[in-house]
């Protein structure tokens, strides 16, 4: 079933975003994450992708050898491990950056022997070493083009796959403060208007912490005759040195209300309230807007996120 479909209800659903683990670690700390967050009774449950990084270790002569390693390989087996053990939609991520146009092929085939229908294709972060930031997609958009060309039936040099499977359906990012490489909101509108004439079924934003801001932002689009579903992405934040780690890595805004009160939380117990209590009242306001779902980003903190919905949900 298509996010889409999942999504039209009249309820608000919830979803949530777990990381693949670590190169070699088992999977028992994200099944115990999942586990945790059923409770509450996801629609669908994303799974991050992660490209080569490049990573430096000392030689013996006193210089620095570089290799390119992915700390967590691993998304579309967790996809598929997810999908058979809880019986849920999953939305594996498919990245621009740091993958080949081959690479990218081979996992659509993979995703749909798995009969995984949803996708969330992204640019993601830029890579600056190694080969494949020179093979990759630049943009979402030529990305989507790749998916779209498979989906009607064409491998990439454009001969025609034999046995074509079912259509994916994907979804994008949007930005309610615009992209960071974006010189302003309407330049960042303008993509996400050309990711909808390309077929991105929904969108999902980056983290915001003022629901003003979303609101502004869908209205702002609804303007421009976007009409696909603006999913809220949501993140708690649970202690102070997040007022300074999220606004530098996601490049949004934090209230001065939210800062203050977490500045004033003593205990690490009352900063891990603080955040709650906020995310709460965000989450309660998107709902009686009427938003189509609520969408979390966990990195590896469901118990904030499981502190969140069990208020909200």
């Amino acid at each position: 079933m298509k996010i889409t479909d999942l999504i039209q209800g009249k309820d608000t659903t919830f979803s949530f975003e777990v990381l693949p683990p670590k190169k070699g670690e088992g999977i028992e700390g994200l099944e115990q994450t999942v586990e945790t967050l059923m409770e509450y009774s996801p629609a669908y449950i994303n799974i991050t992708t992660h490209h080569s990084e490049p990573v430096y270790t000392p030689r013996a002569d006193g210089l620095m050898q570089m290799e390119m390693v992915r700390r967590r390989p691993g998304t579309v087996a967790v996809a598929a491990a997810l999908q058979y053990k809880y019986n849920i939609p999953v939305v594996p991520h498919i990245l621009c950056q740091g993958f080949t146009k081959e690479e990218t092929e081979y996992v659509l085939l993979d995703l749909q022997f798995l009969k995984i229908q949803n996708l969330l294709l992204l640019r993601g972060d830029r890579t600056t070493t190694g080969s494949n930031a020179v093979t990759s997609h630049e943009h979402t958009t030529d990305l989507q083009q790749q998916v779209n060309r498979f989906n009607e039936g064409y491998f990439m040099n454009g001969s025609p796959i034999p046995s074509p499977g079912s259509r994916f359906s994907y979804g994008v990012a949007c930005y309610p403060e615009k992209h960071d490489e974006s010189p302003n909101l309407a330049s960042d509108i303008a993509w996400l208007q050309r990711k909808v004439e390309l077929g991105a079924d929904y969108a999902v934003t980056q983290m915001f912490f003022d629901n003003r801001k979303y609101y502004d932002f869908v209205e702002k689009v609804r303007g421009l005759g976007i009409q696909i579903p603006i999913i809220p992405g949501i993140k708690p934040i649970t202690n102070q040195k997040q007022l300074v780690s999220i606004p530098r890595s996601f490049h949004c805004d934090l209230p001065e209300e939210l800062t203050n009160r977490m500045m004033a939380a003593k205990t690490k117990e009352e900063q891990f309230e603080v955040g709650v209590d906020w995310a709460v009242g965000q989450c309660r306001d998107l709902i009686n807007h009427g938003v189509p779902g609520l969408h979390f980003y966990t990195t590896s903190q469901a118990k904030s996120v499981a502190a969140v919905a069990e208020k909200v949900f």
